[in-house]
């Protein structure tokens, strides 16, 4: 690993760090993905890694690309602790609105988590309903490497679904855009509908 990177990996593990010297073992970080698209769920991941674990090239997920996730993916699951992932669904992001389902999936996710973790640190600035030690870090994907870790499970567990789906509708470009908002997306969505898998409330001035 060159210095470079070790070093930014060094900075990134500050907070977790911080929080092992004040006694803590077990910390997890949670990130989602998917609350901007116009189709598809809200999927968000919790990891916790080894104390110390420096995982090359882990970053914000979305300044990495495709081909990097998909690697870094496997190098996560492999090399982590714990990883728990949550899914929100159109029916939930409908029910209760984008923001309390990615809630949802953020807790969905350290449930689903095989250890219980003694510190939770939450990328953003909303907190979740959970019985554990917990802080948010606005821009975490970019401050905390667990944090960075779980951006890139829930990016990559959600880009699968959305390309899975691309089968299911070729007319829509999934596989490409991932379901944002782009003009392909919008051009089909004009000309064949909203499928089962749009939010309708996202996709209001499209679809009148």
């Amino acid at each position: 690993m060159k210095e470079k990177e070790l070093e930014r990996l060094k900075t990134m593990l500050q907070i977790e760090n911080s929080l092992y010297k004040s006694g803590y073992n077990f910390i997890c970080g949670v990130d989602e993905a998917g609350r901007g698209p116009l189709c598809g769920p809200v999927v968000a991941a919790a990891v916790i890694l080894p104390k110390d674990e420096c995982i090359e090239g882990v970053n914000d997920s979305k300044k990495i690309s495709e081909k990097k996730r998909e690697k870094l993916y496997d190098e996560i699951l492999l090399k982590a602790i714990a990883v728990g992932v949550g899914i929100s669904d159109v029916d939930i992001i409908e029910k209760v609105n984008i923001l309390n389902a990615t809630k949802l999936a953020m807790k969905q996710a350290i449930e689903n988590l095989n250890i219980t973790p003694d510190y939770v640190l939450i990328d953003g600035n909303q907190m979740i309903d959970i019985k554990i030690p917990a802080n948010t870090v606005v821009s975490g994907d970019a401050k905390s490497e667990s944090i960075a870790a779980a951006s890139i499970i829930a990016k990559v567990t959600r880009d699968r679904m959305l390309i899975k789906w691309d089968k299911d509708y070729p007319e829509y470009g999934f596989a490409k855009h991932k379901g944002y908002g782009t003009k392909r997306h919008i051009e089909a969505i004009e000309k064949y509908g909203l499928t089962k898998i749009h939010r309708p409330s996202f996709c209001k001035k499209i679809v009148q």
